[in-house]
Order: structure tokens, then sequence, then C-alpha cells
């Protein structure tokens, strides 16, 4: 039987983005640990429309 663990899967997604008018969205797909943080998390990650490294936030 598996053992079932706190490692959730969330989605981040980029904060200057919807500033910049520009179509589509930067979207990553990720893990964390729900236990040890249970706040939203905000990373850097390469954003390929802006061509520069942007905030990225966890949505819903």
């Amino acid at each position: 039987m598996a053992k079932k663990g706190n490692r959730i899967q969330v989605i981040l997604e980029c904060t200057e983005h919807k500033d910049s008018g520009k179509q589509g969205t930067s979207r990553y797909i990720t893990t964390k640990n729900k236990k040890n943080t249970p706040d939203r998390i905000e990373l850097k990650k390469y954003n390929p429309i802006l061509k520069k490294m942007t905030v990225h936030k966890e949505i819903k």
C-alpha cells in the first residue's frame, strides 16, 4: 500500500507578465512540502516571453 506524502503539486505564474501587455502566460509546475511550507511560495524563474528572470508566485 502506498504511503500518503506531504508533497503537493503547485503552479507558479509570473507576476510581471500581466503588466507587460504581451499575450500568453509563463507558468511552471513544481512540488512543495505542505507541512514545511504552508504559505504560498515565490521563486525567481525565467520567463521566455519577456526573456528575463521574473518572480513567479504560487496560484490556486
